[in-house]
């Protein structure tokens, strides 16, 4: 990871533009570079970890309003749209029960859609509430994503919260609930978009990938 790091600097120190939002299952955008999604229960904080990744503060809208990202939002990062590195794929929030069973169907449509078959889909990072741990929400996500066979890795969100003799505790939790699943990648970040704790570790992740990937 640390050979990454600084690639992982200068990969998000780039361009990184909004380029297409997909609302409806079969309504994706074309296939391109590389893609990883990010995906997490309302509230976790996943859209103040994008901003904190592609060091922006309004790439991804922050709401104190669960389930407000209610489709595939996909953004061009390294280049000029069309000739971008990658694209991050920020997908709507699961777990939310105040919206309608409709809502929650039409999303749960589009996230199966978008996970099954999608060729340029390098990986989808779960983000976890690090006080809370693996809930059962996020256990049916792991097994969507097994049955998907998509790889995806797990990235525990607000360290800033957890007391220092907290976080092992939480570290080795989460492994173990991984531990068995044949899609997910074994290595936990834990961050915090607050601090920057585990930000830079992020990218070079995210920067490794790329480099496995020949991209």
């Amino acid at each position: 990871m640390t050979d990454f790091l600084e690639d992982g600097r200068l990969l998000f120190a780039g361009p990184c533009d909004f380029i297409f939002a997909s609302a409806k299952a079969g309504d994706l955008p074309p296939l391109g570079p590389p893609e990883i999604a990010f995906a997490g229960r309302s509230n976790v904080g996943k859209s103040s970890l994008l901003n904190a990744l592609t060091n922006r503060k309004t790439l991804a809208r922050v709401s104190h309003t669960p389930g407000r990202t209610q489709q595939l939002n996909f953004f061009a990062l390294g280049g000029e749209p069309g000739a971008e590195r990658l694209r991050l794929v920020d997908m709507p929030g699961y777990g939310y029960a105040a919206v309608s069973k409709e809502k929650v169907a039409s999303w749960g449509a589009l996230m199966r859609n978008y996970l099954r078959g999608r060729a340029s889909l390098a990986r989808v990072f779960v983000l976890v509430d690090g006080r809370r741990g693996v809930k059962p929400v996020d256990a049916e996500m792991f097994d969507l994503l097994d049955q998907s066979a998509v790889s995806y890795q797990v990235v525990l969100t607000k360290h800033d919260e957890l007391k220092i003799s907290e976080r092992g505790a939480v570290v080795a939790a989460t492994a173990e609930a991984l531990s068995k699943r044949p899609a997910a990648y074994p290595e936990i970040i834990f961050t915090s978009s607050q601090t920057g704790e585990g930000i830079p570790a992020l990218r070079g992740a995210v920067a490794q990938l790329l480099a496995e990937r020949g991209a």
